[in-house]
């Protein structure tokens, strides 16, 4: 059963014995025979674990561990694949082995189908090249961009190339059922193999003895054969014949020159008297089956040494069957005559590597994507790769199927294996991963979000947030609204939602979320409004609050004035405020500088001139000026915290994309106009900017925490670098 493997189902019950290899299985059994009293941790070191004869790799030895000390375990074993780089940059994934009981035309089309249900994505063909020297030969072929580890881990996870193989040691023993252990099933095989051997011998040794009585019978025949030829002559009939052979008497002289020596003192040890003898019935039959051709001195000896063969047998049989040692000694002979005649090679690899539930992250590469939510209710994500650096004051390429009635109204950048928080109109907050979005071409328009969350009617996603770890302490989410409000709220309070979304900000009657960021110790928020108006105020002069609360004032609003968007400050970066027009620029933050009173009006922001910064002030003031909101600019339409090596996606309302260098922009004072960055088409507008952070953010920490991956470690000065959401509305 171990070797051949077995499975059965029947009722209540089943049975799920995986082959194993011979030699092993044979050694093992020879050790239990030499000790009895050895472990199963000591068996487990002569048999490693099954062995199927398809080949494959066990993953892990834990499962095979428990299926041999308790009877019932799973193991899971794999196809063996490896990957190697073909023409044209691109790679493939060889098969060579399959798993026990799985055939290759099914393993082909079950993969097909994942294929073509885009649940494995950077496959791009599959073919059967087996042949009888390779009976096993699948060729994966991989797109260009294709990870090949990645798309063979979603092998894994989701093909046939992976399977669970159930360990059930259920057998008969006695006629009942009972789950065993391997020591046990190789104990219940040594205690068969015993009462085979017994049985066996038993049956050797009374065939034998048949002969011998029938040998010694001929031989006391020709010993006097002038008497029996007399008295068979004599007959009339052959039964009259074999009673007269019957009642002939064989002296123990006669005996003991027809048998010999030794075969007459056996004869005498199992008779108890030897003095005389008569023929038995048996004996009598086969002396009248005789040919004459017998008689002959050659057939004589033949019978003479078959009768020392015999005793030699009998002997040798009644030995075994009184020693225990011998039959032990039969069975390792049989176990090596096995070895010999059928061990080969193990076949099936046993790794090191562990598998339990298999996390979904692991099976998708990480990298950077442009996540756009229009106006309608449209989501995608599309890799940044597909978006190519340009000079700024292009035209841009097309980003989005957009029309007028469905502009684009979010877009940041995040990781695929961030956390969204979407903010939505009424104040609740959902959760999603990056990689769940639809990835789709950048002329895409997307996919409603309404198949992802469960919104409630009239609810739309205000916001958007890209979060790595929930558990930080010391962190907040910090939400500014339409009207100028704003509030902190610790940020683990939004690690847990429930599938309605839970409630991330209260908000009072027409105001609305527009902007969003994860803040830590020390940092300083700047709010810019539509009328380019701007104020920065330290995190610490708006108290956390729970999730169900409307907030304190950030600043105060003009007339027909609206904040447009927050952000960290950081003096080693600068802020772009974008306008709706095409028109912007970048000034540096600048140091902290705390104001006296903790207000500012225009006329005092005129006296201290346009090359000065963003100085700190107290929440709740009316600030500064960031930028002129003449007729040729418009009004502001989004801000992002920038650095040299940054780069800048910006998008209109009718899908344009455009990605510059924000280098390109220089860095001017705050109270002016600023200069084109992208020439914006008539009866367009600009709705949304962003920044690309460099490729090497995105290979950070794992408890990162905020889009493309920005870094919200604790630094000890208060103008540190901080994480900001880089969603723009």
């Amino acid at each position: 059963m171990l070797v051949n493997g077995s499975g059965c189902i029947c009722v209540g019950m089943a049975t799920s014995i995986p082959p194993h290899n011979p030699t092993e299985i044979c050694d093992a059994v020879i050790a239990l025979i030499d000790r009895p009293d050895i472990t199963t941790e000591e068996l487990f070191s002569i048999v490693p674990g099954p062995d199927f004869p398809t080949g494959g790799i066990i993953c892990g030895r834990s499962g095979i561990w428990r299926g041999y000390r308790t009877g019932r375990s799973t193991i899971v074993l794999r196809a063996r694949c490896t990957t190697a780089a073909i023409k044209g940059n691109r790679s493939i994934i060889l098969v060579s082995e399959i798993a026990f009981l799985l055939n290759r035309v099914w393993v082909v089309n079950k993969i097909g189908v994942l294929v073509n249900g885009d649940k494995i994505k950077g496959i791009s063909g599959i073919r059967d090249e087996s042949d009888l020297k390779e009976p096993v030969r699948l060729v994966i072929e991989l797109k260009r961009d294709a990870d090949p580890d990645v798309v063979l881990n979603q092998l894994y996870q989701f093909s046939p190339l992976q399977t669970t193989f159930s360990i059930i040691f259920l057998a008969l023993v006695d006629g009942k059922p009972r789950e065993l252990t391997l020591k046990e099933m190789l104990t219940e095989f040594i205690r068969h193999r015993v009462n085979v051997i017994r049985r066996r011998t038993q049956f050797l040794l009374a065939r034998a003895r048949r002969r011998k009585h029938t040998v010694e019978g001929l031989l006391l025949a020709l010993a006097d054969i002038d008497e029996i030829i007399r008295n068979i002559r004599e007959s009339r009939t052959q039964a009259e014949a074999k009673q007269r052979l019957m009642g002939v008497e064989c002296p123990a002289s006669m005996m003991k020159k027809a048998l010999g020596e030794e075969g007459f003192k056996q004869f005498a040890l199992e008779r108890g008297d030897a003095s005389s003898y008569s023929l038995t019935s048996v004996q009598t039959d086969e002396i009248l089956r005789m040919r004459l051709g017998q008689l002959v001195n050659l057939e004589q000896e033949k019978l003479t040494d078959e009768h020392a063969s015999l005793l030699e047998e009998i002997a040798d049989y009644v030995d075994i069957l009184g020693s225990s040692e011998r039959i032990y000694g039969i069975i390792k002979d049989d176990l090596e005559e096995i070895k010999k005649r059928f061990g080969d090679a193990r076949r099936t690899e046993i790794s090191t590597e562990e598998l339990g539930n298999i996390n979904l992250e692991d099976l998708i590469t990480e990298e950077t994507m442009v996540v756009s939510i229009t106006h309608q209710g449209y989501i995608k994500r599309t890799p940044s790769s597909q978006y190519n650096t340009q000079r700024r004051g292009g035209k841009g390429l097309r980003g989005a199927k957009t029309d007028e009635e469905d502009p684009i109204n979010h877009l940041f950048v995040a990781s695929t294996h961030a956390y969204l928080l979407f903010l939505t109109t009424t104040g609740k907050v959902r959760w999603q991963k990056v990689y769940d979005l639809p990835q789709l071409p950048r002329t895409s328009k997307g996919r409603a979000i309404v198949n992802l969350l469960n919104l409630e009617d009239e609810e739309k996603v205000a916001e958007c947030l890209a979060v790595r770890d929930f558990d930080q302490e010391g962190y907040y989410v910090v939400m500014a609204t339409r009207s100028g409000l704003v509030k902190k709220t610790p940020l683990e309070q939004y690690s847990r939602p429930k599938r309605g979304g839970i409630i991330a900000i209260k908000l009072r009657e027409g105001d609305e979320l527009v902007d969003a960021a994860v803040v830590g110790p020390g940092d300083e928020v700047i709010l810019v409004t539509a009328k380019g108006m701007a104020i920065r105020f330290r995190e610490s002069d708006a108290r956390p609050m729970g999730r169900n609360t409307s907030g304190v004032k950030g600043i105060s609003l003009l007339d027909d004035d609206r904040v447009v968007g927050m952000v960290v400050a950081d003096p080693n970066a600068s802020l772009l405020t974008v306008c709706e027009n095409g028109y912007g620029k970048r000034t540096s933050f600048g140091p902290n500088a705390s104001s006296a009173d903790g207000e500012t009006d225009a006329a005092s922001e005129e006296e201290i001139g346009s090359s000065a910064k963003y100085r700190t002030q107290k929440r709740g003031g009316k600030g500064l000026r960031d930028i002129r909101t003449s007729d040729r600019n418009g009004e502001v339409i989004g801000i992002a915290r920038v650095t040299d090596e940054d780069e800048i996606f910006m998008m209109t309302g009718k899908g344009k994309i455009q990605r510059i260098k924000a280098a390109d922009i220089n860095v001017i004072g705050r109270n002016t106009q600023g200069v084109r960055i992208m020439n914006v088409d008539e009866g367009d507008q600009l709705v949304a900017v962003v920044r690309v952070p460099p490729e090497e953010d995105t290979d950070g920490d794992e408890n990162a925490v905020g889009e493309a991956e920005a870094d919200v470690s604790p630094q000890p000065s208060a103008a540190s670098e901080s994480t900001e959401s880089y969603s723009a509305q």
